[in-house]
């Protein structure tokens, strides 16, 4: 077996040879999804309850509730989320619903408390979903604190990042289906990195959204004058770790990578070749030399909307008001790449595919991360694909 060194080496290798033949990697043939896929409604319902409420999710960074008594309240697919950090360190996630009458208890966003009380009649819970107060227990009536606790969620933190399952099964196994991605995360110490702030943008299906971050066959066209100027256009190599995918492109100044010997070219990781990596089914992950970007995608409330939270980190933390403004830069030039040029014309996109000009869409063989994607989707929402899709 490889190691990471000589693996990244290999990938470089083909992505130089792809430049210099002007190829890419390639699916077999050309995929066709059905339109109704973005559009019907029993498909995206099928999508939440067998994908989204099913499998692991990443909900946080570490780095975003690095201290104890940290918290995170989010929603996702309409359940409202509590995610703690203990005074052990410990990580927690709950349905964010007081047992009582069912109001939330923390509102959405990030804080620090070692309590949470429910706003409606107070009763009162520990970071680490317990039951510690009820107001006027003595009129209440008789109630076993420990039964009434805030219901848990399966969760674990793994190379910086927070997973959490809304499955109501106790048997989930975040490790194994993070596959050899896991270690693919874990080389970056992400838990040790500046987390600089987020940016929150809204777009068309969550599919949509996700498609743009799994090829590089748009960037001439629709970011001629922005990531095209940095990233070849349609050069990648693709690997895939059970359902997520490490995506390889061609830096314009690739060329610099011949002042290296090959078996040093691993080093050229964000000078030379990229990578995105992504997590399925909704996290894009890429981190360049100077700010990364965790793209994570969150269905709306219908099959035509998702809410994107754009996280933005650095491998060290600004030490002056000059590297403060270089990350403040990137983050919004970001930002604006991501909206302005991707998500606007997602929108667009949705709307071609409402107006039933055509039944299908189609992924060329180029676009071999799409095909991965929409056909691993369907092995997890169609109980007659026993297999799991190759690469």
């Amino acid at each position: 077996m490889l190691d990471r060194k000589e693996e990244y080496n290999k990938i470089a290798e083909k992505i130089v040879g792809h430049v210099e033949n002007g190829t890419t990697d390639q699916a077999p043939d050309i995929l066709k999804v059905p339109t109704s896929d973005y559009t019907s409604n029993k498909r995206w319902s099928s999508e939440m309850e067998n994908i989204f409420q099913s499998l692991p999710l990443m909900l946080a960074l570490s780095i975003e509730m690095p201290n104890p008594g940290d918290y995170k309240a989010m929603e996702v697919t309409g359940i409202p989320i509590l995610i703690t950090r203990e005074k052990n360190n410990k990580v927690n996630a709950f349905r964010n619903v007081c047992t009582h009458r069912g109001a939330i208890v923390a509102q959405e966003g990030i804080g620090n408390k070692s309590r949470f009380s429910c706003p409606y009649h107070g009763w009162t819970y520990s970071n680490s979903g317990d039951l510690i107060g009820v107001t006027d227990k003595h009129k209440f009536g008789d109630i076993d604190n420990e039964c009434f606790g805030l219901e848990k969620l399966q969760c674990k933190e793994l190379g910086g990042l927070i997973f959490v399952s809304l499955s109501k099964t106790d048997d989930v196994d975040f490790e194994e289906f993070l596959d050899g991605m896991l270690p693919e995360i874990e080389h970056f110490d992400l838990e040790n990195w500046y987390y600089h702030g987020f940016k929150v943008i809204d777009g068309a299906n969550w599919k949509i959204a996700f498609d743009g971050y799994l090829e590089g066959y748009h960037f001439t066209t629709a970011h001629k004058d922005t990531i095209a100027t940095m990233t070849m256009n349609d050069i990648m190599d693709f690997t895939s770790f059970g359902p997520h995918l490490r995506i390889a492109f061609a830096s314009t100044n690739i060329k610099e990578i011949h002042d290296l010997p090959k078996n040093e070219w691993w080093k050229k990781e964000g000078c030379g070749v990229d990578f995105v990596r992504t997590l399925f089914p909704n996290i894009a992950i890429s981190l360049g030399l100077g700010i990364g970007q965790i793209a994570q995608i969150l269905p709306g409330k219908d099959p035509y909307t998702n809410t994107t939270i754009l996280h933005y980190l650095a491998p060290k933390k600004p030490e002056n008001k000059k590297e403060i403004d270089e990350l403040d830069y990137n983050m919004n030039f970001l930002r604006d790449v991501v909206n302005d040029e991707d998500y606007l014309l997602g929108i667009e996109i949705q709307k071609g595919l409402r107006s039933n000009a055509n039944d299908s869409v189609l992924f060329g063989r180029n676009e071999r991360g799409n095909q991965f994607f929409h056909k691993y989707v369907d092995y997890y929402i169609n109980n007659n694909i026993k297999k799991p899709p190759k690469l």
